[in-house]
């Protein structure tokens, strides 16, 4: 799959294009607006991007994990180097520092993450500002020519690139989901 971006500022002509993409196949986890104004998106119902992923959160916590992964096999390593796990306590000393040390740099990633936008969306920081929205798909190689034509048939959207899009596999379980959520009583 790949996620292709585009630019609008105008949500009535989201809302209609999403419409139509549904009406030709396309699941609702695979559209997605991101807007500085999450109000004005909710009024009208476009699938919006979740707070927590306009964030890099997600990237920083996996990036805070793997430095505390190393920093952890550090101390394992040293205190095997040093002999230090010959001692009376052993090993139950460095292995609880190796944990905490992980623990506490993933918690770090996340707290980083916070603090900064979405690595993927950055690019759109400056149009976002100005009141901009981006609409984007992710979509297989046989929904292209679907998206390219009714994409064409709107001259408020503009193609604003293409980029790293959510596995199909998940996109997939999201539909399911959702729907078997629409089933329960």
């Amino acid at each position: 799959m790949k996620r292709h971006y585009y630019i609008s500022d105008d949500l009535n002509d989201l809302k209609l294009i999403e419409t139509e993409l549904q009406a030709k196949g396309l699941l609702i986890p695979q559209i997605h607006v991101l807007s500085e104004s999450d109000a004005e998106v909710e009024q009208h119902h476009l699938h919006a991007i979740e707070s927590v992923l306009k964030k890099d959160v997600v990237r920083s916590t996996e990036l805070g994990a793997v430095v505390g992964l190393i920093a952890a096999g550090l101390v394992l390593a040293i205190a095997y180097a040093m002999q230090w796990h010959l001692s009376p306590a052993g090993w139950i000393p460095f292995g609880f520092l190796a944990v905490a040390l992980l623990g506490f740099c993933t918690w770090e990633g996340g707290l980083i993450g916070i603090q900064v936008p979405n690595h993927q969306f950055k690019r759109f920081q400056k149009l976002l500002k100005q009141g901009k929205h981006v609409f984007f798909v992710d979509i297989t190689e046989e929904q292209q020519a679907v998206v390219k034509e009714v994409v064409n048939q709107h001259q408020s959207i503009s193609l604003a690139g293409t980029g790293e899009s959510t596995p199909e596999w998940i996109v997939k379980g999201q539909d399911k989901f959702n729907s078997f959520m629409k089933v329960m009583p």
